[in-house]
């Protein structure tokens, strides 16, 4: 196609032979295995150079569309002109929050932003190339799969919501101690996910009863039941966004002595060279260590470096 739009420009093969840097009798050799492809004359040979047949001028414009189709797919996939796919596990939790700040921080930068299920299917969608990172808590990080590292980015803390008749609704704080014996109920929990591991582990460590039992309909049902509720209550991490009617008043209430919190990795493949996850991972950092934190002794593991 590239040497026959530079014939039919030049109007001269010995022209478009010097135009792409290759001989006159390669062109004729292209331009007339083109034809024999196609089955018609495209150019009219005379001694003043090769005009374009009634074939030829029909070709042509559909030759320069297949020419420009083919710069259009080579720059949707050229560093930094595709846009950088992340996972975030959902749009109200703290990892979109980070990838808002990072937006915001670099306006310019084109995202594309998607919900995975679980770490697993965020493990295997970076290792098959269809996202480039995910913020996800590891419970293996040292037996990520062969060529995928990751990074810790935050440590969210986890608060505790109530409705204005819980026994805790008035507390500043609350120990996990003391929330043995009360109902937490995050129907969310699915079990075999890194946040049922989470509040498992965070479970068997204060003795809490954590309940998954129902369907989950989402945040807003969960919290219609916690603000009707003398006894309900559930926890959030404490940057997830949360809108509810103001006659609720619910209160969102920190955990300390330890304050539990949410291991957030990112996690990416380290082959892949888009210069907006460079720059993601430049912004995002490490989390600074806080005092008197609690995290399950699989976010302790040096992540892998397989």
């Amino acid at each position: 196609m590239r040497t026959f739009t530079a014939a039919a420009d030049a109007g001269r093969f010995q022209d478009a032979a010097a135009e792409l840097s290759i001989t006159q009798q390669a062109v004729s050799k292209r331009i007339a295995a083109l034809e024999k492809d196609l089955g018609v004359r495209l150019f009219t040979r005379t001694a003043r150079g090769a005009r374009l047949t009634i074939d030829g001028q029909a070709f042509l414009p559909h030759a320069r569309a297949l020419l420009q189709a083919e710069e259009r797919a080579i720059a949707s996939v050229a560093p930094g002109r595709r846009a950088l796919r992340v996972d975030v596990i959902g749009r109200r939790l703290a990892p979109a929050g980070l990838l808002r700040d990072f937006h915001r921080a670099h306006p310019g930068t084109h995202l594309d932003v998607v919900t995975l299920f679980d770490a697993a299917a965020a493990l295997d969608a970076i290792a098959s190339g269809t996202i480039d990172a995910s913020f996800r808590a590891l419970t293996a990080p040292d037996r990520l799969p062969a060529g995928l590292d990751s990074a810790r980015v935050l440590d969210e803390p986890v608060q505790l919501v109530t409705g204005p008749s819980h026994p805790f609704a008035a507390a500043r704080a609350v120990r996990p101690a003391d929330l043995a014996g009360h109902r937490i109920w995050m129907p969310g929990i699915v079990p075999g996910t890194e946040w049922a591991a989470f509040y498992d582990d965070l479970a068997a460590a204060f003795g809490l009863t954590i309940d998954p039992v129902g369907p989950h309909f989402g945040l807003e049902p969960l919290l219609d039941a916690i603000a009707d509720s003398t006894a309900l209550a559930t926890f959030v991490g404490d940057q997830t966004r949360l809108v509810w009617p103001a006659d609720y008043g619910l209160r969102r209430i920190p955990v300390h002595d330890p304050t539990p919190v949410y291991p957030h990795s990112l996690i990416w493949h380290r082959d892949n060279q888009h210069p907006a996850l460079t720059a993601l991972r430049a912004h995002l950092g490490s989390p600074s260590a806080a005092p008197d934190t609690w995290t399950p002794h699989w976010a302790h593991r040096a992540p892998s470096s397989a």
